[in-house]
């Protein structure tokens, strides 16, 4: 290990399989390389958040608490880490501050150590209560600056948010490029900026779609970046990350070597290689290199949901068009960075304006929402035709979106009834009530159809006891014979209790 090890956060278990796999991967294929992974010596392993928690009620027919919970059990020396994305927690909506506040608590008692905190449009209003929440309960607090371009992004734009973060009480910031944008020039000089003005240590994070992202890692290291995030090498690339292994590699022997064990990392690696082969469905057919992402900006779940979008519609080969849509389209909206949700806005409404043929003919409840301010404040001003369109002479609002959202826990504790067994069923509810209640109510009626299965087994066993007792009553019993007392005088003393039994 070098003097100053460079640490590394692993994203196999969220973001990579998300960005690769439509996030399908099954908890049933993390727990039999758990042990492995617990070995590693990761400053941490992102195993929870973004679309992780309702992908697994909608489409796996998973509880992701229980995901927690047995990762947790599993990996017990490893730090664990997830995406918040703000007031928005793991949905895609602005939720109120008690709904915020629970799930925070929630999330670390059930094992959560690290919040990667971030905001959609960079709005740190939006940020300030979930940090404040996990500084409460003691978890490590890194709130991540959403790194982007365009006419309104300067180095002193992110300073500056750094410099907000560090006043409301981050322990580290990351820089979070999930786009794949950031050059190896513009890494260096932003980690050593915010290294230098505003001291708190600096995680890197960066999608590999350009193909510039393990440059950029590296010269994030060399500027003085404490960590970076990387992706064991058989869930890498692509629109995934960097390969753990090669990072690794590249440090060892410098003062930044992470010290961590290549052969064990090459188990790990070679595990996912095969367990991916189980997903291939869910892969996108994009080229593991995109430089198109530069123009773009279109981060690489972004990109496969549009492909999906057009297939479903059997437009596929109007891509390219939709895909000049989108810069166009976020200029109009202030340059909103394109992560969730504000990707799905802008990439559903720049696939409307191609499809229907008329730029805005429709538009989505979505945008008028991020008209009205419901989601924060945009970078940069909105387009003043696009505003009128969307919301006519309505006025956005100035405050803090959560700010107008009255209390929502027992709302949804009464809503749901006594489907929900947990504190964390009312919060999976509160945040997605359309996939949560038929996700409850498949539990319940599964719970059910068990509990059936075993008194029918053990009524069946009753009767069979029943039937021998009755069949030995009827037999004619067997004088037992006399003991001598000697034979007792032989019997080994009794030496331990088990259960409440006498061992002899």
């Amino acid at each position: 290990m070098g003097k100053n090890p460079l640490r590394i956060t692993e994203l196999c278990l969220r973001d990579a399989h998300q960005s690769l796999l439509a996030t399908r991967m099954r908890l049933e294929d993390m727990l039999p390389i758990a042990e492995k992974l617990d070995r590693v010596g990761f400053w941490s392993v992102e195993m929870w958040g973004g679309a992780t928690f309702d992908a697994a009620m909608r489409f796996l027919d998973e509880d992701p608490w229980e995901r927690l919970r047995r990762l947790r059990e599993a990996m017990p020396r490893t730090r664990f880490q997830m995406l918040l994305r703000g007031q928005n927690v793991v949905g895609y909506r602005h939720y109120p501050d008690d709904i915020v506040e629970r799930f925070v608590r929630r999330a670390h008692a059930n094992g959560i150590d690290v919040f990667r905190i971030f905001d959609a449009l960079n709005d740190v209003r939006n940020m300030r209560w979930a940090m404040q929440v996990a500084k409460e309960v003691g978890a490590h607090v890194q709130a991540a600056i959403c790194y982007t371009t365009g006419p309104v992004y300067t180095l002193e734009t992110f300073v500056q948010m750094g410099k907000e973060l560090a006043a409301l009480g981050a322990d580290s910031l990351c820089i979070k490029d999930m786009a794949g944008l950031l050059s190896p020039s513009a890494a260096y000089d932003l980690v050593r900026r915010l290294k230098a003005e505003v001291g708190l240590p600096v995680q890197v994070h960066s999608h590999a779609t350009s193909g510039m992202a393990t440059a950029a890692l590296v010269k994030a290291a060399e500027a003085g970046a404490d960590g970076v995030d990387t992706a064991i090498s058989g869930l890498s690339q692509g629109t995934s990350h960097p390969p753990t292994e090669t990072i690794v590699s590249i440090f060892r022997d410098t003062e930044r070597d992470t010290g961590l064990d290549l052969d064990l990392l090459a188990e790990i690696g070679a595990y996912f290689w095969e367990v991916r082969k189980k997903y291939r469905r869910f892969e996108s057919e994009l080229p593991p290199v995109d430089v198109g992402v530069l123009q773009f900006q279109i981060p690489g779940g972004m990109l496969s949901n549009l492909v999906s979008q057009l297939r479903e519609q059997g437009a596929e080969d109007r891509l390219p068009e939709v895909l000049r849509e989108v810069p166009r389209v976020r200029a109009e909206l202030g340059y909103p960075p394109l992560v969730t949700p504000s990707s799905q806005i802008v990439g559903v409404q720049a696939t409307l304006n191609v499809l229907l043929g008329e730029r805005y003919k429709v538009i989505t409840e979505e945008v008028r929402n991020y008209v009205r301010g419901y989601y924060g404040r945009p970078p940069a001003p909105i387009d003043p035709e696009v505003k009128r369109l969307a919301i006519g002479d309505e006025e956005p609002i100035a405050c803090r979106p959560a700010d107008l959202l009255p209390p929502g826990y027992e709302k949804a504790k009464a809503e749901i009834g006594d489907l929900a067994q947990s504190e964390e069923d009312v919060l999976s509810y509160a945040l997605f009530p359309q996939v949560a209640r038929p996700f409850l109510e498949r539990r319940a009626a599964g719970r059910a159809r068990r509990l059936e299965v075993a008194a029918a087994v053990a009524a069946a066993l009753g009767r069979q006891q029943d039937e021998r007792e009755a069949a030995a009553r009827a037999e004619p019993q067997p004088r037992r014979p006399a003991i001598s007392p000697w034979k007792w005088a032989t019997r080994p003393a009794p030496t331990t209790h088990i259960g409440g039994w006498t061992k002899w």
